[in-house]
């Protein structure tokens, strides 16, 4: 071999081959990431990293994937379940954070992330711009409209309250409500601040609103929802969205008493009405019961003075009314003198009836003679015999009858549409109507000719038809005239019309 072969040349080798005194043995891929994989967690295993959310995205299984980035760099993030359940603001894209972690290595995509154990806001100005961004989409939604805020009730018999059950706020709102109206009340105790406890006041406040009516536990008629002062960080997980999601679908009236007056949450917006402390909240909830009391015995004496002046203005009304009006003995004093004028009348008035009654019978009793009696009853026997049936009267009418009988029988004859038929005629028909003139069937196009043993079909041309001799006029025997009828025979005739 020539020693040009022994020379390394990377251009003309066509096999690789171990060179004396190399102490560099090819690595795999594998094998390079695992070193950059311990040489980047060694040198980086504890960093904190700031810049601005971008891609987020929540994974089914709960992990949180993102990039952070600067003006000039951005790098992957993924923050495990574990951790992202600890967070304690939502993250979205657009938020500036401090994350802190460790770096590594991804040998599947050769890139390098960070896995985030913890992420906090970026300091206040991150913080509020969330605040003022998370506060606009739930505006934009209706959910601080002011139609959508109910009143509270003025008396509520039960009270429940969200807070917590160590603090200086269930005592401050429980002392308020014994000065001023003595309430019952139902407290769900919750965490205030921390982890987990935006996710727990917003179960006791949809724990509040699904309670059924006559269930075990009185049902509240009001809802508090109530924390001390302290820093925004403090008060942030009243600004978060479940809890004003929870606190606007409430369906009891609810206040809001989170912090001091000058602290100011979205769960205010949310709520029916906002109270600038806890303490407050607890005097809008309930009057004050010696005051509430004073109005009733004020209320009280009002309404004894209203009826009894209503009572005496009515006593003297009719006082005045009574004296007006006419007393009993001048109202009746016509009417006895009538009664006095009919009771003389009445006995006289009896003794004229009797005696007309009398005179009356007299004249009837003088005409009821046999004479007369004998004479009515024979005028009546001669007016039925003249009523009796004859023969020769009845058979005279059913020959009248027979007559007519016979005039419209031949009548009806001669007007059958059809007999013309027998004689060798035909009836023309088109579309169920008579045709009667030249007019008429060339308009119909296509006729009906009706003979006495079928019909036929034709058509009509334009040729006019020939000219037909005009049907002899049928002359209808006049009727004799009838001689006239003696008084008897009318009477006799009167019986059958």
């Amino acid at each position: 071999m020539s020693p040009d072969f022994d020379a390394y040349d990377s251009s003309g080798r066509l096999l690789a081959e171990e060179r004396a005194g190399d102490n560099a043995p090819p690595l795999s891929v594998s094998e390079l990431s695992s070193l950059l994989k311990r040489t980047v967690e060694d040198r980086f295993g504890h960093v904190r990293l700031r810049g601005e959310i971008s891609g987020f995205k929540r994974a089914a299984s709960g992990h949180l994937y993102l990039c952070l980035k600067d003006d000039n760099a951005v790098i992957d993030g993924v923050m495990w379940k574990g951790s992202a359940a600890r967070l304690a603001f939502a993250a979205q894209d657009g938020v500036e954070v401090i994350a802190t972690g460790r770096l590594t290595t991804y040998p599947g995509r050769s890139k390098y992330q960070i896995v985030i154990d913890r992420m906090e806001l970026a300091g206040e100005g991150a913080l509020m711009a969330l605040l003022e961004k998370l506060k606009a989409k739930l505006a934009g939604e209706g959910l601080f409209d002011r139609d959508r805020k109910r009143p509270l009730p003025f008396l509520p018999r039960t009270i429940g309250v969200v807070t917590s059950p160590t603090g200086a706020v269930i005592r401050d709102i429980l002392h308020r409500l014994s000065d001023r109206c003595p309430t019952d009340v139902l407290l769900w105790p919750v965490l205030v601040q921390g982890e987990g406890a935006a996710a727990q006041v917003a179960r006791a406040v949809r724990g509040f609103s699904a309670m059924p009516a006559g269930g075990p536990l009185p049902r509240p008629d009001l809802v508090i929802v109530a924390r001390g002062g302290g820093s925004i960080e403090d008060l942030w997980s009243f600004n978060e969205e479940i809890v004003v999601r929870a606190v606007a679908e409430c369906s009891i009236p609810i206040i809001s008493a989170v912090g001091h007056e000058t602290d100011t949450t979205l769960c205010d917006y949310a709520a029916d009405m906002r109270a600038p402390t806890p303490t407050a909240a607890a005097e809008m909830a309930v009057p004050v019961r010696a005051e509430l009391l004073a109005m009733l015995r004020e209320q009280g004496l009002r309404m004894d003075r209203a009826v009894r002046r209503g009572a005496a203005q009515a006593r003297e009304r009719l006082e005045m009314q009574a004296r007006l009006m006419p007393t009993p003995d001048t109202l009746l004093a016509p009417q006895r003198q009538r009664l006095d004028q009919l009771s003389d009348a009445l006995a006289s008035g009896l003794r004229h009836r009797l005696a007309d009654a009398r005179t009356h019978l007299s004249q009837a009793g003088g005409a009821l003679r046999p004479a007369l009696l004998q004479q009515y009853v024979s005028r009546a026997k001669e007016r039925v015999d003249r009523l009796k049936l004859r023969p020769d009267y009845l058979a005279r009418a059913l020959a009248e009858r027979s007559t007519a009988f016979d005039r419209l029988s031949r009548l009806f004859v001669s007007l059958d549409p059809d007999r013309p038929l027998q004689r060798g005629f035909a009836r023309v028909m088109a579309g169920g109507h008579l045709i009667r003139d030249t007019t008429a069937a060339r308009a119909a196009g296509q006729v009906t000719l009706h003979f006495r043993d079928g019909e036929v079909d034709a058509a009509v041309d334009g040729a006019p038809p020939l000219e037909k001799p005009a049907p002899a006029a049928i002359s209808t025997p006049s009727r004799p005239p009838r001689k006239p009828r003696s008084e008897e025979e009318i009477r006799q005739q009167d019986l059958f019309s």
